[in-house]
């Protein structure tokens, strides 16, 4: 398999999420807005089978998922992974007040599907995996197979960016315009800075690590709202 076709796998994880809670809905019998509460469960077991894939075509392309990445042991410095984290934080949770303001007027505005209650257990067990699953497969797809193998330095930066974006639209998958403009919005700026910055120091560490700290923000919360009885509806001003 030839490099040069990988940018073709960046909508892959937008699809499959679309699926995955269409079909949902349909084998449950239940509105998709009534299981949108399981997207961090669906979000670590499409991770999961993200990392397979890119470990597999990785291999068809005649390289490792590190080389991949272009992942280099001992070229990180803390300053640079304290500096990237602090701006995906910033950038992060900026984007998602923006966003939420311009979509539906509230500052800041919290969308309450992101952090339903779970049952425990499941709360708890992903709230490893969800954060190391993610940047493993979201930044090996978009960095390693989209800026890494588009050769227009714009192009390189923005398609990319553009479907890292857009899988948020899905994720969890509800069929309202406001809302699906509103993932979309929240991490549009993140996703062009994380390409351009990956587009000119071509480190992945930092970004994962990153990626991972604000994962963790949110999984926290969610197993705060599975574990503590009226959690979720005083987060949600009920």
């Amino acid at each position: 398999m030839n490099k040069k076709y990988l940018p073709v796998f960046l909508p892959v994880r937008s699809v499959i999420f679309l699926l995955i809670f269409v079909l949902g809905s349909v084998m449950t019998g239940r509105d998709i807005d009534h299981i949108s509460n399981c997207w961090s469960i669906a979000a670590t077991l499409v991770n999961v089978g993200t990392v397979l894939l890119l470990v597999f075509l990785a291999r068809k392309c005649g390289f490792n998922y590190r080389e991949l990445i272009n992942y280099q042991k001992g070229r990180t410095r803390a300053k640079q992974v304290i500096i990237v984290t602090a701006v995906v934080l910033l950038m992060g949770m900026g984007g998602m007040f923006l966003a939420g303001f311009l979509c539906y007027g509230v500052m800041p505005y919290l969308a309450p599907m992101m952090i339903a209650p779970i049952p425990v257990v499941l709360a708890v067990i992903n709230i490893p995996l969800l954060p190391v699953t993610t940047a493993l497969a979201e930044d090996g797809l978009y960095l390693g197979c989209g800026v890494d193998k588009i050769k227009n330095k714009y192009a390189a930066i923005l398609i990319p960016a553009f479907f890292f974006a857009l899988q948020h639209c899905f994720i969890p998958t509800i069929f309202e315009a406001r809302y699906i403009l509103y993932r979309f919005l929240s991490f549009l700026p993140l996703t062009i800075w994380l390409c351009w910055y990956y587009h000119k120091e071509r480190d992945p560490l930092p970004i994962m690590i990153g990626h991972a700290v604000i994962d963790v923000a949110t999984v926290m919360q969610i197993a705060a709202t599975s574990a503590i009885p009226g959690f979720y509806d005083k987060m949600c001003g009920n």
